[in-house]
């Protein structure tokens, strides 16, 4: 593939950084990654162009194998993106409630200060957030602790409801049931897609005969 002169003079800055964490650059993909027991964790990068503007949008998240491997049987998603889709999505901006959320960069300089801003949030939060959020006990915290609420972790709610019924089914939270019947309302006012209740009415099915063993 072809990098743009940004993303080739973006990548030079970080790499050092991210390979001394573990984190393989992927240029293909826009990231850097670092594979775990468990599935990854990823750093996505994502300009775009505006004329002498470029508008830098840096997500960073997980994937957890195990859920992944069984809600994506159900989600649409394509099967070629199926191995590269995260559980657990946020950027930067988001996750600190600024305003605006991308990284505007129009010069060398501002570019430079823009990856000392990166570099700086996941050596004070980042790194030890995408760790924490690995394990199934804090998924099922992110995903389902207040399930009536959109979660800032996940940006298609409706996949949030696949994930976190799965979550809850593998660490037996004792609200599972409940959490069926709320994410399917859920899932029925976000959609009207009678495959929509299909789908997760087969999930819940195959929930509740699955053993991990």
């Amino acid at each position: 593939m072809t990098l743009t002169p940004f993303e080739t003079s973006l990548y030079r800055q970080l790499a050092r950084f991210f390979g001394q964490h573990d984190f393989a650059l992927l240029p293909e993909k826009k990231q850097f990654r670092k594979v775990t027991p468990t599935g990854f964790q990823n750093v996505i990068l994502s300009p775009s162009y505006y004329g002498p503007t470029t508008l830098l949008d840096v997500n960073f998240g997980c994937r957890n194998e195990q859920v992944e491997q069984i809600a994506q049987q159900f989600l649409p998603t394509l099967t070629d993106f199926r191995p590269d889709a995260n559980t657990l999505l946020i950027s930067i901006g988001k996750y600190k409630q600024v305003n605006p959320p991308r990284y505007s960069i129009r010069t060398d300089s501002e570019l430079d200060s823009v990856c000392a801003q990166i570099t700086d949030f996941f050596t004070e939060t980042g790194f030890d957030l995408i760790e924490q959020s690995m394990s199934l006990g804090t998924l099922d915290t992110i995903l389902n602790d207040n399930p009536v609420q959109p979660c800032p972790f996940v940006y298609n709610q409706t996949f949030r409801c696949y994930k976190g019924l799965t979550v809850a089914s593998l660490t037996h939270n004792p609200h599972f049931l409940g959490l069926i019947d709320l994410y399917r309302h859920q899932l029925s006012r976000q959609s009207q897609n009678a495959y929509e209740a299909m789908n997760f009415d087969r999930l819940v099915s195959y929930l509740q005969h699955y053993s991990p063993n």
